[in-house]
């Protein structure tokens, strides 16, 4: 195994590092900022002590460990220039970086779920999803991403290495890293396919239909006004979802079929995955719910 890998840079834009890390550096801000300020709204006010709010806690934690694991490292790339990755640190930030994305992925599911309930089964809804119930999702959806995205870097360690280093994106991904490995990397690609089609294809496939269901539900309201009311308890869930699988969707992708890519787009694609979702999700629940605000 190589002792370290080495960060890509913006190609053409080595001038514009400083402009580029500030504008990163902000982001980073407003996303401890936003996700802070939505955890302590939750913690401080007992009105908000229900499932709907613990999981849009978990969202917030979740958002706040994947962009500390990452962004603190790409601004010292830029500040530093330290451009070299050691590859146990390189391994844990690929850990970190997929797992903390299961469990978000989890998290989403459950509070569609929690949507569907609410919607369709009104007076059981305190009945199933209690506090207790809330915490048990929350184990489970780290249980889940441990379990599913652990082997992940223990299938990267025995491989050899190539003398190339560089990688595509300011951080560690698991395609990446095994792109640059000089021996059959088969059994990791096809387990790490198989990892994100069974945590992240499922839960999207599942979110589609618990809305199916609650469209379904909303249908069948007498008033036009009635239905308005009631779906837009939701929309505020559906923003979150489309702006955690579409940059996934959209990174997947360009590793896969990118490949002749400028190097600008992983690197734009990776950094949008990784900030957009903790930047977005504190403002659309702000902006959408009248609690939080």
């Amino acid at each position: 195994s190589p002792s370290s890998f080495i960060l890509a840079s913006i190609p053409g834009l080595e001038a514009a590092h400083l402009w580029i890390s500030i504008l990163l550096c902000s982001m980073y801000i407003l996303a401890v900022t936003g996700n802070c300020v939505v955890m302590l709204i939750v913690k401080t006010e007992p009105s908000l002590h229900v499932p709907m709010y613990f999981f849009l806690c978990m969202l917030a934690a979740i958002d706040l460990s994947l962009s500390t694991s990452t962004v603190p490292r790409i601004l010292s790339f830029y500040w530093f220039d330290t451009r070299e990755i050691s590859f146990g640190a390189c391994l844990v930030q690929m850990f970190l970086i997929h797992t903390l994305s299961a469990i978000e992925s989890t998290v989403l599911l459950a509070m569609a779920v929690d949507r569907y309930v609410a919607i369709c089964h009104p007076l059981r809804h305190a009945a199933i999803l209690t506090n207790t119930m809330t915490a048990k999702i929350g184990l489970v959806a780290m249980a889940r991403g441990v379990l599913f995205f652990l082997p992940l870097p223990l299938l990267l360690l025995p491989l050899p290495f190539c003398s190339s280093r560089m990688l595509s994106h300011s951080f560690c991904l698991h395609q990446d890293v095994m792109n640059l490995a000089c021996a059959n990397t088969t059994p990791s690609m096809v387990y790490g396919l198989t990892a994100i089609l069974l945590v992240m294809g499922l839960d999207a496939i599942l979110i589609c239909l618990s809305y199916v269901l609650i469209l379904k539900a909303v249908l069948r309201l007498a008033s036009w006004k009635e239905r308005v009311k009631v779906f837009s308890t939701c929309v505020a869930h559906i923003c979150v979802v489309l702006a955690f699988y579409v940059p996934l969707i959209g990174l997947s992708v360009v590793h896969r079929f990118g490949k002749d890519l400028a190097p600008l787009v992983h690197i734009i694609m990776g950094n949008v995955y990784i900030l957009v979702p903790a930047v977005l999700n504190p403002i659309i629940y702000g902006v959408r719910t009248k609690e939080i605000q």
